[in-house]
């Protein structure tokens, strides 16, 4: 069915069309177009072809954001790696001092990393929902959108501490296990 209300107010026809026979159709249209409205060239596009170029700028931008997420995640690591080196190189002497008198390696460990986990915790309370704002802002322009869980708040505050806690864990166990002789001799 195609229904013209006024010729000069014709900019666009939606015809639907099966997959057979799309040239001959495609003529049929321009003809009919022509007869109707000659002073405006016939341009056809198909819809199916627009909705995957909306989506392919939005799988783009997915890509991008995957791809600098990454490098943040990476650079955030190596930061945090320096500062338990640095931290544990501060403590040196004080970690041998409690080796001599008898702590073991998960009670080193966990007082190194306890201050790095805290400020992870810290920081996934503060961006959790600012994330969830600004990512509902977002959704708002899809006709077809999700509502955000707040499970993946938690998800990605673990993932956090654990990434966290495997950086920082790393020098914590290099300090537990150093010889408290040696930390105790250098100056």
């Amino acid at each position: 069915m195609l229904i013209f209300l006024d010729h000069e107010q014709t900019q666009d026809m939606f015809v639907r069309v099966t997959g057979s026979n799309t040239a001959s159709t495609i003529a049929g249209l321009e003809k009919l177009w022509k007869d109707r409205i000659p002073y405006r060239p016939f341009e056809y596009k198909f819809l199916d072809d627009e909705y995957d170029a909306l989506y392919r700028t939005e799988q783009r931008t997915a890509g991008v954001f995957t791809t600098f997420s990454v490098i943040a995640i990476l650079l955030a690591c190596m930061g945090l790696f320096a500062v338990a080196a640095y931290s544990v190189m501060q403590r040196t002497k004080e970690i041998g001092i409690r080796k001599v008198l008898g702590a073991n390696i998960p009670s080193i460990i966990l007082l190194i990393s306890k201050d790095f986990l805290l400020l992870v915790i810290i920081a996934t309370v503060i961006a959790s929902p600012i994330a969830w704002y600004t990512s509902g802002k977002w959704l708002q322009d899809f006709a077809y959108r999700i509502n955000i869980q707040w499970w993946i708040f938690i998800a990605a505050g673990a993932a956090s501490l654990i990434i966290a806690g495997l950086t920082v864990s790393v020098q914590a166990l290099k300090a537990a296990l150093m010889n408290p002789v040696k930390s105790l001799k250098s100056e």
